[in-house]
């Protein structure tokens, strides 16, 4: 008989569990969230673009969930990124220019605060939540503040990267309101192309992706859970990139503009004209073909700076217990109706790329409406972390296990510059211009009509459709509106 058989029961269980293997509980899921600046869907490749090379992204998209109907709730930066990340819809906090919503939220949590309360580590790396472009990560030395409208509660730690932007050295050009060519090379939201002298690390993005690597390498290391926010700034002008990015582009003349159609705009309304078009930016065909060979370089290269983060994540061992999310805050027109840059809510400027991969779930692609303000719910969610019932966004989880799942009938975004809403749903792209409609009303058939030709709002069969749509926008920005921060 052995010793552990001579002893009483009760003692003898007590040796057993202490000399059996500890108990751990699953470690849950990192997130590492990845956002590109002015990134239209329409340029990657894995969005259906046969030019423009995004081989790293197409990998992403290859193992995660694609969604191919992201809609972003603020057409511009700063009310898009105050908006996911504090999980209110611009109108909620106020936010519709270019500031912070902490003044909004007061003690809320954000995205990220969310999981720092629950032992997360959560880094930034260069522009999250808004930052000037290019003149808030212009490298002018020591002593310079780059954080620009940043919530420092929101992380652990944080990084800025700053890069010579559109001073690169290398071939330059300004391409807007410099139809003689006589303007030199300049700075602010310019339309200016450098095909840049040096290799990646010598501008912000290359710079954010060796930072990005170096806190993987240690996540690997310490294997505390973390939420690293990485922000690529690239493609937002200046298109700046290293020389070999723009190799594939060349000549620029080869390249082709969208379709364009007679009288376009006398359908519309003047709120509609986009802040940006080829005529006030004064560009003729070649600038343009190099204003779209420029962005898709920038696109390339900020691609490949994707690739040196997500393979860090794979060389630490990271992979299998990482949820990855690529989007961008807003689209980009590329030349659609003669506009440029974003603002506009048509399509091209209000939908956004939007890739996750989650661990174990296959690869799909899912065509339900979705919204940005979706991902702070979602993540929580599939993180194991209470959801706050305040949240103004939707939880996605569901979509992983069943793709086909609809979350919403309707996405809802604003363009505050110009006091536009826009409803967008299966049938119908709803843009409302001052919300008595006095700016004027655009309505298109997305069904007939997918590239938003031909404006319905004014033809009198369509009254009833654009009345109820006027009714739906009123009771969405009540909804809005109406949230825990009006009772605070």
């Amino acid at each position: 008989m052995n010793t552990l058989s001579r002893l009483p029961l009760a003692l003898s269980l007590l040796l057993a569990l202490a000399s059996a293997p500890i108990w751990a509980a699953p470690a849950r899921p990192n997130v590492l969230f990845i956002i590109s600046d002015d990134l239209t869907a329409t340029a990657l490749s894995s969005y259906g673009n046969t030019v423009c090379r995004t081989p790293n992204i197409d990998r992403l998209a290859a193992t995660g969930t694609r969604f191919t109907r992201a809609y972003c709730q603020g057409t511009y930066c700063g009310p898009s990124r105050a908006s996911f990340m504090s999980g209110y819809y611009p109108h909620a906090i106020g936010v519709l220019g270019y500031n912070s919503p902490r003044a909004a939220i007061g003690d809320r949590a954000t995205w990220p605060q969310h999981f720092q309360s629950a032992g997360y580590s959560t880094a930034r790396v260069s522009k999250i939540y808004h930052m000037g472009v290019p003149g808030g990560v212009e490298d002018l030395g020591p002593g310079r503040d780059y954080h620009g409208a940043d919530d420092a509660a929101s992380w652990t730690e944080r990084f800025n990267t700053p890069g010579p932007e559109w001073r690169a050295a290398g071939s330059g050009e300004t391409l807007e309101g410099n139809p003689e060519g006589k303007k030199p090379v300049v700075g602010g939201n310019t339309f200016v192309v450098v095909e840049a002298d040096g290799d990646d690390e010598v501008h912000a993005d290359g710079k954010a992706a060796a930072k990005a690597v170096e806190l993987i390498q240690q996540r690997g290391r310490d294997g505390r859970p973390f939420f690293l926010a990485v922000g690529f700034v690239r493609p937002h002008v200046p298109f700046v990139a290293p020389r070999k990015y723009f190799a594939p582009y060349l000549p620029y003349e080869k390249l082709r503009l969208p379709d364009k159609v007679a009288g376009d705009w006398d359908d519309i309304p003047k709120a509609g004209i986009n802040y940006k078009t080829s005529v006030n930016m004064q560009m003729d065909e070649r600038r343009q073909k190099k204003a779209l060979g420029g962005y898709y370089a920038c696109v390339s290269f900020m691609d490949a700076q994707v690739g040196k983060v997500l393979a860090a994540l794979t060389e630490a061992g990271l992979d299998e217990n990482t949820i990855v999310i690529f989007t961008s805050d807003h689209g980009y027109h590329l030349g659609e109706h003669d506009f440029w840059a974003k603002v506009s809510l048509r399509d091209e400027s209000s939908m956004v790329p939007l890739i996750v991969r989650v661990p174990g779930k296959k690869p799909a692609v899912c065509h339900s409406l979705v919204e940005l303000l979706d991902l702070y719910p979602t993540l929580a969610s599939l993180c194991g972390l209470e959801v706050p019932a305040r949240l103004q966004g939707r939880n996605l989880a569901r979509v992983f296990d069943d793709p086909s799942h609809q979350v919403r009938d309707t996405a809802f975004s604003v363009a505050p510059s110009s006091k536009g809403f826009l409803l967008r749903d299966d049938r119908f792209a709803y843009l409302q211009y001052q919300e008595d409609a006095t700016g004027g009303i655009e309505l298109f058939d997305a069904v007939r009509d997918p590239k938003q030709f031909t404006n319905l709002a004014l033809k009198p069969e369509y009254a009833d459709t654009v009345a109820a749509y006027r009714a739906k926008l009123t009771a969405k920005l009540a909804e809005v509106r109406a949230s825990d921060l009006t009772r605070k």
